[in-house]
């Protein structure tokens, strides 16, 4: 089709304007849009699972802090990905964050489930304290290693949830199917004379209700938001004490790290450190929380004491410690360090 000069000289006129635009902007970085997936209930900034909220805080402050180069859109209750699916993705690289139970990966990483080792963590300074002393710095090089970075520690104390009769004390194990949460919970379960079965804690609810899991150890937030006092006449809570406590952190896929800036990961860091305090505080306030609702639910409440908790870390220790320590090199030294930390 042939123009005319007149409009070639406009085709040209506007070329030549575009062109320095064309050239400012083709320049800028496209913005980091990243996906964070976790398997809690959704909420708000304000209201809900405080894990659910601590992504939002963390996308909201991420964005603020870039100016919008960066965004995040957070995925709830599994709505991305299943649940175990999430490490997996995150080490490809085909998965941007998530805020998941470290432990879930145990399949595959043996070492990941020190994050749920029973009694080996008593307190929240104590797990909290791992980040800054030798076991942290030895576990984060090693989920380096194999694709992750940790971007918010958060540790959560947890407790029980019965269908028909209390599991406080070790005895009270024997014959009831019981969840643990992770490989080395459920070697002492085992030892304590129970039958265990293996699930997300997105799970649990339909479990019980069936009646394929008498009692489920999880932590105080998940037995409130996936409404388990609707079917526990009893809890053990782990606001005073417990031998069960968890890591589940926040994490990331190192690729996806690796591929942002130098600015965008140090918003990243101090954006991930700024939240421990307030995933702390969530947790212990759920803590206590935990047992109002059950017991407005109906259900009786039951507390750890010293002596309790020292059974259950004794049993743990000819168990899951030395099972866990007999894996391998890396198993061993990180037991090591973590019982070091503790002392």
């Amino acid at each position: 089709m042939r123009i005319s000069r007149r409009q070639a000289l406009a085709q040209t006129l506007a070329l030549g304007i575009a062109a320095p635009a064309l050239l400012r902007f083709g320049a800028a970085r496209a913005a980091t849009a990243l996906k964070i997936s976790h398997q809690f209930p959704g909420g708000t900034a304000t209201e809900g699972d405080f894990r659910d909220r601590l992504c939002r805080r963390f996308a909201t402050l991420i964005q603020e802090r870039s100016k919008g180069a960066m965004t995040a859109e957070i995925y709830p209750g599994s709505s991305l990905m299943k649940t175990n699916a999430q490490v997996s993705a995150m080490r490809k690289g085909a998965l941007d964050m998530s805020l998941i139970p470290i432990s879930y990966a145990g399949g595959d990483l043996p070492e990941l489930n020190i994050g749920l080792m029973p009694g080996l963590v008593t307190g929240y300074d104590e797990g909290l304290g791992w980040k800054n002393k030798p076991i942290g710095q030895e576990f984060t090089k090693f989920l380096a290693a194999k694709g992750l970075v940790i971007v918010t520690w958060i540790w959560q104390a947890g407790g029980v949830a019965s269908r028909s009769r209390p599991l406080v004390a070790v005895g009270d194990a024997k014959g009831m199917k019981v969840r643990g949460g992770s490989r080395e919970m459920d070697l002492v379960l085992q030892a304590a004379g129970a039958s265990v079965l293996s699930l997300p804690s997105n799970e649990l609810y339909a479990a019980m209700q069936t009646g394929a899991c008498d009692a489920a150890l999880t932590s105080s937030t998940s037995l409130t938001s996936f409404r388990l006092e609707e079917l526990a006449k009893h809890l053990t809570t782990g606001r005073a004490k417990s031998y069960w406590f968890m890591l589940e952190p926040l994490v990331m896929s190192k690729a996806v790290f690796d591929r942002l800036s130098n600015e965008e990961r140090d918003i990243i860091v101090s954006v991930g450190a700024e939240l421990e305090a307030f995933g702390r505080n969530a947790a212990v306030e759920d803590d206590v929380r935990v047992a109002k609702v059950y017991q407005a639910a109906g259900a009786t409440v039951h507390d750890l004491d010293d002596k309790t908790v020292q059974a259950w870390r004794d049993l743990s220790r000819e168990t899951a410690w030395k099972d866990y320590a007999g894996k391998n090199e890396n198993c061993a030294r990180l037991i090591k360090l973590a019982m070091e930390a503790g002392s």
